[in-house]
């Protein structure tokens, strides 16, 4: 309840920090926007400026307005959003919508990497207007610098650099509504744009108009961002916020259109709609805000990734990277593999692409699937939620045919760089895909035992002196979710592989939950004094600090008497020394064993291999490295049968 509450509060400081993380990659479209829909034909058209005009108001208030800030704000997972925390609220009612989520997922990480260097060059590209002798491969250098820049200071956190991010979009958004003001001053005509008929007359009667959709498109490519970051500034912070930067973009678009309306039947060449708006006294303080925008909108980008695959680790879509915490506010999250995976993607893209223009084909294609599965996703949650079936409907049709145009539209720009951003989305999928296939068939297969049945051969041993004590306190990993049982490779490692004898044995079970901030723990006594079963629920975006929570745990199993953790020593008991605690954590390994098909083969050799590369099990329970035991045994998933073997005379 208190979570709602939040949500739906409007405070000063929320409405700052919504402007500083959450707009930057919509609210930087500006740049290059109305270059992009001109630029084909490189002659500006009239009737073109102002049927695009009308489709970009009409694209802001139907995809950004109606379906993200009124409709999809609405679906919440306590307070957090994003198409994993949506897909976590319907998972459980249908299988098949894992498929729109890991290709939702996958386009946005696909869109993390091409936005940093479209919006930094698109700014950039500015210093044209200084200084006209800049050459291409100054301002790719100048463009790769601040992007290096800027994967360097994630590793210390941007709490710091973050506060600063509110005032200044609030700047670059009040630059955006003057400079617009400005201009529409020369020609308020302009507004007839509003009309959807010019819109109409664009798509349908102008010959190719349709296709100019795909970069119609890229004034709302950052919607998504609204719905991702809800966690962060709050529903209601957001739809207040949301009003201010609407008319901030659209005052800025229709005075773009001005000044390309009155440079009808010119080039447009190297010149930029949104630098011709400023004086020329202007022009470098204007620069240096862009840049700094851009900037914003590339850091608020990152971010978001790391958060992305935060979730999709809890959710089984990812193989278990290191996170790290560089700060304790909440949100704050550093992926090192991430991080430099996107630096690679980003400095990539900008030495393949070199200008913003060649960027905006690649651009749009991957977040038009994303926003496409979002649709599904939220119809299913509708749906769940006992909404009006009429409802439903219209709300999947209207977007679908609305989102399905995009896509169309979008399609043209595949070959000309499209297929970068639909190969890195692949990719990334592919990666999801063999993750989750990995972990259900490993699901499936697992054997497990009951406890119980091992509980007098346990106590046997823990009784049993000829055996050198192991621990005071062996404490294992399980995946078993039931209370009862654990796995069968457990067994085989306390009795067989090298009898571990202990005074008390604990089995630790964790459970990712749909609630992403859940932390709640349940304690099975198997039998007291021997063995524990302990299960923590832990939501999909709390760290797995195991070594700490256990400790809390039995701190207060202790304090309630429930347990007795002294040393079992004689000459450690009477000085009421603590008994020390050895985890030991199973890493499997694909057994020589096992005749599996060749699908399955191939995805269990995939996953194993890229398992090569992350972090290892005990690193990512958060388990202290000095008392840990790390064993490796054969996952046989399924066993060669039949083997004839023919035994010769000697």
């Amino acid at each position: 309840m208190e979570d709602k509450k939040s949500l739906d509060k409007v405070s000063a400081a929320g409405l700052l920090v919504a402007l500083g993380i959450i707009y930057g990659d919509i609210g930087t479209s500006p740049l290059y926007t109305l270059r992009a829909i001109v630029g084909p034909t490189n002659v500006i058209d009239a009737e073109v400026v102002r049927g695009a005009l009308s489709c970009i108001f009409w694209t802001l208030t139907l995809q950004t307005t109606v379906k993200y800030v009124i409709l999809i704000l609405r679906a919440d997972n306590r307070g957090e959003g994003g198409i994993f925390a949506l897909y976590a609220l319907v998972r459980r009612h249908a299988r098949w919508l894992t498929l729109p989520a890991i290709i939702g997922g996958s386009a946005l990480l696909a869109d993390g990497i091409i936005t940093p260097p479209i919006s930094v060059t698109s700014a950039v590209e500015g210093l044209r207007q200084l200084y006209p002798t800049i050459t291409e491969s100054q301002i790719v250098t100048i463009v790769i610098g601040i992007l290096t820049v800027l994967f360097l200071i994630q590793a210390f956190g941007t709490s710091v650099v973050g506060t600063a991010f509110g005032p200044v979009m609030m700047v670059w958004f009040g630059m955006l509504a003057v400079l617009g003001i400005g201009s529409i001053a020369q020609d308020p005509s302009i507004f007839v744009a509003l009309n959807p008929y010019y819109a109409y007359e664009l798509l349908v009667e102008y010959p190719g108009g349709f296709w100019l959709l795909g970069s119609v498109f890229l004034c709302t490519t950052g919607a998504e961002a609204l719905y991702s970051d809800m966690g962060h500034c709050g529903r209601a912070n957001i739809r207040v916020s949301w009003a201010f930067v609407k008319v901030c973009l659209l005052l800025n678009y229709f005075g773009q259109g001005v000044w390309l309306v009155n440079h009808a039947n010119e080039n447009l060449n190297e010149r930029i709609p949104f630098f011709q708006l400023m004086p020329e006294w202007f022009l470098t303080v204007g620069i240096v805000i862009a840049t700094s925008a851009t900037v914003i909108a590339s850091q608020a980008l990152i971010s978001g990734s790391f958060t992305l695959i935060s979730e999709a680790i809890r959710l089984n879509f990812w193989p278990k990277v290191r996170l790290r915490y560089p700060s304790v506010q909440k949100g704050q999250l550093y992926v090192p593999s991430i991080n430099l995976l996107l630096w690679l993607g980003c400095v990539g893209i900008v030495l393949y692409f070199r200008e913003s223009s060649n960027m905006e084909a690649a651009y749009g294609l991957a977040i038009t699937l994303t926003m496409l599965m979002t649709t599904m996703l939220m119809a299913y949650y509708l749906y769940s939620k006992k909404y009006q079936a009429w409802g439903v409907v219209l709300f999947l049709s209207v977007y679908l045919a609305i989102e399905g145009s995009f896509l169309v539209a979008n399609l043209i720009k595949f070959p000309h760089g499209g297929y970068v951003s639909l190969l890195i989305g692949a990719t990334i999928a592919g990666v999801m895909y063999i993750w989750l296939q990995a972990f259900q068939i490993k699901l499936r297969l697992t054997e497990y035992v009951r406890i119980d049945h091992y509980l007098q051969s346990l106590k046997e041993l823990s009784r049993d002196i000829s055996i050198p004590k192991y621990a005071t306190h062996i404490v294992f990993m399980s995946n078993a979710a039931r209370q009862s049982e654990i796995e069968s490779k457990i067994i085989y490692s306390i009795f067989q592989k090298r009898p571990k004898r202990a005074d008390i044995y604990w089995f630790v079970h964790v459970d990712t939950t749909d609630d992403p901030y859940t932390m709640e723990y349940k304690v099975n006594t198997i039998a007291p004094d021997d063995a524990y079963k302990i299960t923590f629920k832990l939501g999909f975006r709390v760290e797995q600090r195991i070594n700490l929570f256990l400790r809390k745990v039995i701190e207060d199993m202790v304090r309630n008497k429930e347990v007795d953790i002294t040393s079992r020593y004689e000459s450690l008991n009477r000085q009421n020394v603590i008994g020390d605690f050895r985890f030991v954590v199973l890493e499997k390994f694909l057994s020589f064993e096992n005749d599996l098909p060749t699908f399955e083969r191939l995805i269990m050799n995939a996953y194993f291999s890229i398992k090569g590369f992350t972090t290892p099990e005990d690193r990512w329970f958060g388990l202290d490295s000095s008392s840990v035991k790390v064993e490796k045994v054969p996952l046989v998933i399924r066993p060669v049968e039949n083997v004839t073997l023919k035994r010769i005379p000697s």
